[in-house]
């Protein structure tokens, strides 16, 4: 069987061979040689770094054992990995291709599916998205994504035994971590990256049998710790609190170094965001923009992150959703009216009570979502016309679930940039068959 980093279906990349020109669509023929009967020409390692830092990272995975020893040092290094994701974010976001991971939350697979959010705003209707499946290990959810890196939930040890573990994953590079122990089980968590102390940190509330339960940051790192913070404020279910969790996994908004929860309450109109601070590892509360006294408090507003900021959606006086986007992170008064989407009939069949889903949004103002009816829909803000993309989940082996273009039920969905990040760059020990590509038999 197959192992590693798949190609895309959008991309046409030729793999290098000894003696010829590696081709790619980027346009590199000539510096990317393998070996050649001329001498090759003399470039100042600065000028060869930069270069390479404007390769896509999925391109220079497949090129990494095709060139040199020195240049395949260097893009394997943590420093290249760092200043690639650094440029590719700040400056040109297209080397970093967005893509969606989701996992079934109805039944038990070993399979994630990995599909590209660019496919999905470029294709045709006749040209369907493809879904790559990857294999793994059964009971895997996922908590969180950031920075290239998926983190999974395994609750299958090696002896055979249930115990409940995380474990970090790039798609992208293939590499997995050694999964880490929790030491009890947990619902309520969140994954993400602490910028100031360049750490990696799990967020998880432990409960054990006696029903005692503990909130700890676990810290991934060559020995991994964890300690107890002060309790979280919150529960998802509680009859005699007012305020609840919206849901369990908090959203890493990039940057800002925080994991971020839905708090609403179903007898008023009170909504606003709960922040964890991973760098000071305390807790905060942010307001977000106050709902219409009409509004239903039984459809539930969705928290979201759009071009790097936090964003949130509601549906306003039954004829609309409002979609506003915190410019400024942790300054209420920034949060800007981004778009008003108006009802429309094929996304409210069958109803629900949530509002739309925002995903991801293109410079152009075409922004994807999942409607109420549980589809993935494209949104055009400038015209307010609407499609349904045409996704082929024929390859995740997810079988007892509906194909993705008649609804995406079941299942739990992160967005993800491609990157370079390796658990092995902050000294957690890696292997490259944890998940393996998934072929459906035939």
């Amino acid at each position: 069987m197959k192992r590693g980093p798949i190609p895309d279906d959008d991309d046409d990349d030729t793999v290098a061979r000894k003696g010829k020109v590696v081709t790619t669509t980027e346009g590199w023929p000539e510096l990317l040689r393998c070996t050649t009967t001329k001498p090759p020409p003399i470039l100042l390692d600065e000028l060869i770094a930069e270069i390479l830092l404007r390769i896509p990272a999925r391109s220079l995975v497949r090129l990494r054992n095709s060139v040199c020893s020195s240049w395949r040092t260097l893009i394997s290094s943590s420093q290249f990995a760092k200043d690639h994701l650094r440029r590719s974010m700040a400056m040109d976001p297209a080397l970093t291709h967005p893509r969606i991971a989701y996992n079934s939350t109805w039944h038990s697979y070993p399979t994630i599916g990995v599909f590209s959010v660019r496919s999905v705003f470029e294709n045709r209707p006749h040209e369907p998205t493809k879904v790559v499946g990857y294999e793994g290990r059964r009971y895997l959810r996922m908590i969180g994504t950031c920075n290239g890196l998926l983190c999974l939930h395994d609750k299958q040890r090696e002896d055979g035994l249930l115990s409940p573990r995380a474990m970090l994953w790039n798609p992208c590079t293939g590499f997995t971590s050694q999964p880490l122990e929790i030491g009890g089980i947990f619902s309520v968590c969140g994954f993400g990256y602490d910028h100031v102390n360049d750490k990696y940190k799990l967020f998880v509330i432990v409960e054990k049998k006696s029903g005692e339960s503990f909130t700890r940051i676990f810290t991934f790192g060559p020995k991994s710790t964890w300690r107890t913070i002060q309790d979280f404020p919150y529960r998802l279910h509680d009859p005699n609190n007012k305020t609840i969790l919206l849901a369990p996994v908090g959203l890493f908004v990039s940057g800002t170094g925080t994991l971020n929860w839905l708090l609403c309450s179903s007898r008023t109109s009170f909504v606003a965001v709960l922040s964890l601070d991973l760098v000071k590892e305390t807790y905060s509360q942010i307001s977000l923009p106050s709902r219409d006294s009409d509004d239903s408090l039984r459809v539930f507003p969705q928290l979201a992150t759009l071009r790097g900021c936090l964003a949130v959606c509601y549906e306003t006086k039954k004829t609309h959703w409002t979609l506003w986007m915190m410019k400024e992170y942790g300054v209420p008064q920034s949060w800007t009216k981004l778009a008003i989407i108006p009802h429309h009939p094929l996304l409210l069949d069958p109803p629900r009570n949530f509002s739309l889903v925002p995903v991801y949004m293109l410079k152009n103002d075409v922004l994807l979502v999942i409607s109420p009816s549980c589809k993935f829909v494209l949104c055009n803000l400038n015209d307010g016309s609407i499609d349904f993309p045409n996704i082929d989940s024929s390859g995740d082996g997810m079988t007892q679930l509906r194909p993705l273009s008649r609804g995406v039920g079941g299942r739990t969905y992160h967005i993800y940039y491609e990157s370079l990040v390796s658990p092995s760059h902050f000294g957690l020990p890696t292997c490259s068959s944890e998940m393996r590509l998934f072929k459906p038999s035939l």
